[in-house]
């Protein structure tokens, strides 16, 4: 069964750094898309990115407050997913998590995720 697992959360300053990391199990790799969402009290939930991996071709997007600061990679011999977070600001404050789907391309990758990992929380203090 398809199991997430995020760690790397934490409490920085603002401009500081986080790496984020989700462990994955249970599925193909190459079958499925990733990403990471957060959500922040009081707000909804919001995508920040999502990859998806097809042979020697990786395809990603991301969240329009967060380009030019995040990049999200992901390493199959790791099995791992990685959201690598620069240049923080407090309006980054939220829970980030790892989430997944499955799909045959990059065209057809769903908007909504069905398998979640339970969230690593991220603290940004100005």
């Amino acid at each position: 069964q398809v199991q997430l697992v995020e760690s790397g959360g934490g409490s920085v300053q603002t401009g500081g750094s986080l790496r984020l990391s989700c462990v994955y199990s249970g599925y193909t790799v190459s079958t499925y898309c990733m990403g990471w969402f957060r959500q922040a009290p009081g707000k909804e939930r919001e995508e920040v990115a999502r990859i998806y991996r097809d042979g020697a071709i990786t395809y990603a997007s991301y969240a329009d407050s967060v380009k030019g600061r995040f990049t999200i990679s992901k390493d199959n011999a790791k099995n791992t997913l990685y959201l690598q977070m620069n240049s923080l600001k407090p309006e980054d404050t939220a829970m980030y998590y790892c989430a997944a789907s499955y799909s045959s391309g990059w065209s057809t990758c769903p908007r909504d995720m069905n398998y979640w990992g339970k969230g690593t929380l991220v603290t940004i203090s100005s």
